[in-house]
């Protein structure tokens, strides 16, 4: 991807971006891109000293002046948001709750809900910006189900999974309904405030399926998120977890970037939800591509569990990513191994 990949923009590149988050797995990625087709990116974390590997590793591909770390220690503090925002032209917000053992998504909600307004508040207040986009989750719009054919729309939510994180099941029966149902409610409760509000720029969500493929940096990064569940596989490691997760889809780490820097700079892209869905996936089909990869390898036998059928709404996400890599999503075969790479 080059600048001239980007035309005919309401976000030029040259312009600054705000990447939230900006350490972790998704968000590093999302930034990378932003630089690669010539915007300058601030990028947020909660500690400047632990992630100046940053700095170092966009100076030496992109030059001195494109990217800068800004430090926020605690989000939910008001006007935490505030200078992060001064100037910028778009705002990829990435970061979100991790939690996936929580227990009361509704206090949790409670919780993490003011600091995402605070920066859409702090967004609207500054004139320069022209796009945001939030990140969601695949989980927001439905729970994973193998071997059922079903659809999705681009509105559809996790309605399952708030009701059985409301009912008085076990936390076992429940098992991650808690954090399903916090993404679906989460985002819901943004999308009702944006409607309200009638921003000045255009908003749009991004819900990620699992992310799979290279971290930006082995060296400073490891292999965080669930990018580093291929490793356990290869390692042989937390096999129970993975043999209880069921088939759905995922999403390569360079897409995933990429489709944020389509979604805050494509003009008419406003008010949608757009699905960074690329491929089917399971962990016994990890298994097995990571067998063809290296032969001989010790690896774990996992169950075989089926396949996703679910039809999702991932095409409009699959336009956009077009638009800016001129081809199509990667496959999982092609994000395992550049994954493997990064062991």
């Amino acid at each position: 991807m080059s600048t001239n990949s980007i035309s005919n923009t309401t976000v030029p590149p040259g312009s600054l971006v705000l990447v939230t988050a900006v350490n972790g797995l998704v968000a590093s990625h999302v930034a990378d891109q932003f630089l690669t087709a010539g915007y300058r990116v601030r990028g947020t974390v909660r500690n400047i000293s632990k992630n100046e590997w940053l700095i170092s590793l966009f100076e030496a591909r992109y030059g001195h002046g494109r990217f800068e770390l800004m430090e926020i220690p605690d989000i939910f503090a008001p006007d935490a948001w505030i200078a992060a925002v001064k100037d910028v032209a778009g705002i990829a917000h990435v970061f979100g709750a991790a939690d996936v053992y929580t227990q009361d998504f509704e206090a949790a909600a409670e919780k993490e809900f003011p600091s995402h307004i605070a920066l859409l508040e702090a967004a609207r207040n500054d004139s320069t910006v022209k796009s945001f986009v939030f990140t969601s989750s695949a989980w927001a719009a439905s729970s994973p189900v193998a071997n059922k054919k079903r659809t999705l729309t681009e509105w559809s939510w996790n309605e399952d999974d708030i009701a059985l994180a409301r009912s008085d099941a076990s936390p076992e029966q429940k098992y991650f309904a808690n954090y399903m149902a916090l993404k679906s409610v989460l985002e819901q409760r943004i999308w009702e405030w944006v409607k309200n509000e009638k921003l000045p720029f255009s908003f749009n969500a991004i819900l990620l399926s699992t992310v799979i493929g290279p971290t930006l940096h082995p060296k400073d990064q490891g292999m965080p998120s669930t990018a580093g569940m291929v490793k356990w596989a290869f390692d042989g490691i937390n096999t129970q977890i993975l043999a209880i997760m069921p088939p759905q889809w995922c999403v390569d780490t360079r897409d995933a970037g990429m489709l944020y820097v389509a979604a805050l700079t494509t003009p008419g892209v406003s008010g949608e939800r757009l699905f960074a869905f690329g491929d089917r996936y399971s962990w016994a089909k990890v298994v097995e591509i990571l067998g063809k990869l290296f032969p001989g390898k010790d690896l774990p036998s996992l169950p075989d569990s089926g396949w996703d059928q679910t039809e999702v709404p991932n095409r409009r996400s699959g336009e956009l990513l077009s638009g800016i890599k001129q081809s199509t999503w990667t496959s999982l075969e092609e994000s395992v191994k550049a994954g493997s790479q990064c062991f």
